[in-house]
């Protein structure tokens, strides 16, 4: 009896193992790509113009909205994390987990696509009118909801 036991625990602790490692080789992969691509933009800087033609609808409002909205959407997804993290470790759901690396891909990409982050590297967005602002309000909603959902139920 305490030989299935322990077959039991280890082949837990084997599956926790692994899902710890392909986490931890999508960080690293992550972690490289980030690092090249911030080393080509430091080795290599083409010169920023601002844009030579005036668009009528671009306005600043929708940069600033963009920022703000970005920043609340890392937020969000840092709370959403850490909820589906504690998840995670009372239920060992596959599907707590799955959403784990939902958060973590969303988060990532709110992080690379914030204002701030890209500011940094002097790249700047023009010309792209309210057109840069639905993306956060569409992502602003869905998180929203996912956290509604968890504190409902």
């Amino acid at each position: 009896m305490s030989n299935t036991n322990s077959d039991n625990r280890s082949s837990g602790s084997s599956g926790l193992t692994f899902k710890i490692g392909i986490l931890l080789l999508v960080l690293i992969i992550l972690v490289s790509l980030f690092a090249a691509f911030w080393a080509a933009s430091v080795l290599y800087t083409p010169p920023q113009r601002p844009p030579t033609y005036f668009t009528l609808y671009d306005f600043e409002f929708f940069y600033y909205a963009h920022a703000i909205l970005s920043t609340v959407n890392i937020a969000l997804l840092l709370i959403l994390s850490m909820i589906f993290i504690n998840v995670y470790r009372k239920t060992r759901s596959e599907f707590a987990f799955g959403l784990i690396v939902f958060g973590f891909a969303f988060l990532l990409k709110d992080i690379v696509a914030n204002p701030f982050i890209t500011g940094i590297f002097s790249f700047f967005a023009s010309g792209l009118g309210p057109f840069i602002v639905l993306p956060d309000i569409f992502e602003l909603a869905a998180l929203s909801v996912l956290l509604y959902m968890h504190l409902k139920y």
